[in-house]
């Protein structure tokens, strides 16, 4: 697995890398990488007026003013739109120009903001442990598999910092890459040990 620098990284956690292309800068770590997920889910289904994250000093911004043409202007801690005065559309270039701008002002303050806390047998892929701050950290579920008795594995898929490759984590347990359920007070994943209870899920 490599950084975004093309170097390899020194802790190797994971058991897979998705295709999930950087930007040669180092701008898409832990937040970004899930924003991107979930922003790419829902472009693939043309499902642009979901796409929407907040910014870093509050301000929502939804992908669909950008396909207006409207793009936020930032002075300081400041923002403000300037309307109609770039390039229009829903075309890939546009959702790029979108997305690096949410690269440079959300991070996992933001990002939790705007999440909802859930209950770990609430579980479904989309879903993510969080710590808020700086820095923070976040993994997000990205698949789920339970038995007829009920019990619950999952995968987990992160990026870290410095920006670097998407990855499903793999861990010390016999089962991985799949995480049981956690069930004390703390959840230790390969690079961050979360609260359990720092569990949310993005609003559908």
């Amino acid at each position: 697995m490599f950084l975004f620098n093309g170097t390899k990284k020194q802790n190797q956690v994971h058991e897979a890398v998705l295709d999930f292309p950087l930007l040669g800068t180092d701008l898409i770590q832990c937040a970004d990488a899930v924003m991107k997920l979930r922003a790419e889910y829902l472009y693939s289904r043309k499902e642009w007026e979901k796409i929407t994250f907040t910014i870093s000093n509050g301000m929502s911004v939804p992908f669909s003013r950008f396909a207006k043409g409207d793009r936020v202007v930032v002075k300081g801690n400041k923002t403000s739109w300037k309307v109609g005065f770039a390039k229009k559309g829903t075309n890939r270039d546009v959702f790029e120009s979108y997305l690096q701008f949410i690269y440079n002002y959300a991070g996992t303050i933001s990002l939790k903001s705007e999440l909802k806390k859930k209950q770990l047998q609430d579980l479904e892929p989309g879903d993510v442990w969080i710590q808020a701050g700086s820095p923070g950290h976040v993994v997000m579920v990205v698949d789920k598999a339970q038995s007829k008795e009920g019990n619950t594995l999952f995968l987990l898929a992160q990026s870290y910092m410095p920006s670097q490759e998407m990855h499903i984590l793999k861990n010390d347990t016999t089962n991985s890459p799949w995480f049981a359920l956690p069930q004390g007070e703390f959840f230790a994943t390969p690079e961050w040990e979360f609260m359990t209870k720092a569990f949310y899920g993005f609003n559908k």
